[in-house]
């Protein structure tokens, strides 16, 4: 199942050790990823139940790829405290323009 992790996620509105309160395992046959063991003290969700949250999994799957890339792409910030540090306006400009650059090439 995809996404599987962030279904879990959203279904115990919390965050969730994957290596203590839930563990997942592969199928291994291609169906994909099963709920193995369940260590919360909230029922275990059904895959329909799980399934509901698929939309808004996308999402979180999506904005984590933007966000990942642009943390690749950024500049280093110590330009930009060097700028500060200098009174280099230019140099604090680059920078920004530099960020926004890679904010409009990954787009939230």
């Amino acid at each position: 199942m995809k996404n599987i992790d962030i279904k879990i996620k959203l279904y115990t509105n919390k965050e969730v050790n994957f290596s203590k309160d839930v563990l997942l395992q592969d199928n291994l046959d291609g169906k994909g990823v099963f709920i193995a063991e369940w260590n919360l003290d909230i029922p275990k969700p059904t895959m329909a139940q799980l399934d509901a949250f698929e939309e808004q999994a996308n999402e979180i799957e999506r904005l984590n790829l933007v966000k990942a890339n642009r943390a690749k792409e950024y500049p280093d910030f110590k330009e930009y405290l060097d700028g500060v540090v200098k009174g280099d306006n230019a140099q604090i400009q680059k920078y920004i323009n530099d960020c926004l650059a890679v904010k409009a090439k990954y787009p939230k």
